[in-house]
């Protein structure tokens, strides 16, 4: 999953990114209004966290902005102040949830995958599919409760296309789930991963989920719940 952080404070810009980085996530952080509403344009994110306490353009004004252009992805603000009232108007803004600074880390995860949850429209911390499940919190595939041997890498793109269950999913976009950088990649490493997860799927759970859309990318046709 691919987030985009909005937050001035270096030091703290720094460090979640680093912990989310840990956590499995794709990180795009920046340090202003400006600059994040550029990279929300141009690329694709599963989810926003934002400071309310920008230079320039507010954390408020940069979320009415983003819902104004018809952004949807879930956002999560990250607020100092701690009333009530600034609470409401950052969730009246658009937000989704909020987190008041100064927070542990583990709350902050905790939020996110409820959001990420809510946003594929699942309600438990897990995605089943027949004999196939994915439990979010420890970022695990398990079959027939057994464990399924993963890499990171195959373990990202299988669960960005159950959370995308029955929609296609195009080799860019599953490209972003993988690399945190501009740096040019082999295209091919998707078909090859793809290859990979298909062999052990069906292995493991005698299941073929992931199908091919020719010059458009790749789909996960069963129901996931």
């Amino acid at each position: 999953m691919k987030i985009l952080l909005v937050e001035d404070e270096q030091l703290l810009r720094h460090h979640l990114a680093v912990r989310l980085g840990e956590c499995g996530y794709i990180v795009d952080a920046v340090a202003d209004a400006e600059e994040a509403l550029y990279h929300a344009t141009e690329f694709h994110y599963d989810l926003a966290i934002i400071d309310l306490g920008l230079p320039g353009m507010s954390g408020l004004d940069l979320i009415r902005n983003l819902r104004e252009r018809g952004q949807k992805l879930p956002m999560l603000i990250l607020t100092a102040r701690g009333s009530w009232q600034d609470k409401v108007e950052g969730l009246g803004a658009g937000a989704d949830d909020y987190v008041v600074k100064p927070f542990q880390f583990e709350e902050l995860e905790a939020r996110l995958n409820v959001l990420m949850r809510r946003a594929a429209g699942f309600v438990q911390a897990a995605i089943r599919c027949g004999p196939l499940r994915l439990d979010l919190n420890r970022k695990q595939a398990f079959s027939h409760d057994q464990p399924l041997a993963l890499t990171a890498y195959e373990y990202r793109l299988l669960e960005y296309l159950m959370h995308h269950q029955q929609q296609v999913i195009a080799k860019e976009r599953l490209m972003e789930q993988l690399y945190n950088d501009d740096a040019e990649h082999d295209a091919n490493v998707i078909e090859v991963l793809i290859g990979r997860l298909r062999r052990k799927l069906d292995a493991a759970c005698g299941l073929q989920p992931i199908d091919t859309v020719r010059s458009q990318g790749y789909i996960f046709t069963e129901a996931c719940q």
